[in-house]
This record gives structure tokens, sequence and C-alpha cells, in this order.
């Protein structure tokens, strides 16, 4: 069966309804990409960019400008957050796939693992939106409850686009 994110990435074609104002990130004068994410996942600025939580709490998804000084330590910092908050990943596991979105290469690496829920997905996501800035893309979701909201997902997913 393919991966949640895998299979998001492969269905774009889903309306965007009810969603947020697009929100730019950083959110600071100079972004580098835009991101649309749902009011009902309640979408917060954190330090390099904004995160969610799907109301169920079943996803969570957060979105990381950095370039090539900051990349490392960023993706060093995501991996200590998982921990923190109780995730394992199953190394044997790991995945990896290229795609475009929006005109942007995309690279995804996934593994499966757990929390204190029980079975999970977790995936890291590369968008190149400009030379020189990466945006970072964490998702962690219950592998039981996340199905629920793929189009959700797919819609956020559909959303990041280079800033103009």
């Amino acid at each position: 069966m393919k991966s949640i994110l895998l299979a998001a990435m492969l269905a774009f074609a889903l309306p965007v309804s009810g969603f947020a104002a697009t929100l730019n990130l950083p959110s600071d004068d100079a972004p580098v990409a835009t991101v649309t994410i749902p009011d009902k996942w309640s979408p917060t600025e954190i330090d390099h960019g904004i995160e969610a939580v799907s109301e169920d709490e079943a996803v969570y998804i957060s979105f990381e400008v950095a370039d090539e000084k900051s990349m490392d330590k960023i993706i060093e910092d995501i991996f200590a957050f998982l921990e923190d908050n109780g995730v394992t990943v199953d190394p044997k596991s790991q995945g990896e796939s290229d795609n475009e979105i929006n005109g942007m290469k995309v690279s995804t690496i996934e593994w499966e693992g757990e929390d204190e829920s029980g079975a999970i997905n977790v995936g890291v996501t590369i968008f190149a939106p400009t030379p020189g800035k990466i945006v970072i893309m964490t998702y962690w979701g219950n592998k039981e409850e996340q199905e629920k909201h793929l189009d959700d997902f797919v819609a956020i997913l559909a959303s990041v686009k280079p800033a103009k």
C-alpha cells in the first residue's frame, strides 16, 4: 500500500474550500513560499514557519524555511521535537520519493513508527521554492486516523507555492 504522503502528492485534483487565508513562509517581509491551511487545523506561527494539528490531533504538520546554513540544524530540531513527543521511527521502513509540485522540486523521506497512540507515519518533505532556500514540511500521523484527513492534507500540499 502506498504511503499517505505519496498518495497525497499524486492526488492533486481536490477542491480547496473552507480554508484560511494563505500564509507566508516565513511570515516576514521576504517570504519564499506560501501555504494554505484549514482554520480547523489551528495554524500557529513557530520560529521558522508554521505548524498545525488536525482537530482530533491525529495529524501534525509543520512548514519551516531554511537555507544551506540552517537546514541541518532545523532537521536536527525536527527529530528532537519528535523524540521529545514520544515518536520512534523504524529506520528499516525508510522510503524516499522525488516529485514536482507547483513547479518546485520536492523530495520526501518517510518512515513508519510508534508514539503513545500506536502506529504512525512520519515524513519529512523538502520543497525547493527558490535558489538557496528550502521549505521543510514535517508530517506525523496516526495510521488508524490519518485517512480521514487525506482531503485536507492533499489540499494543503497542493497549496504550497513559491512566493511571488
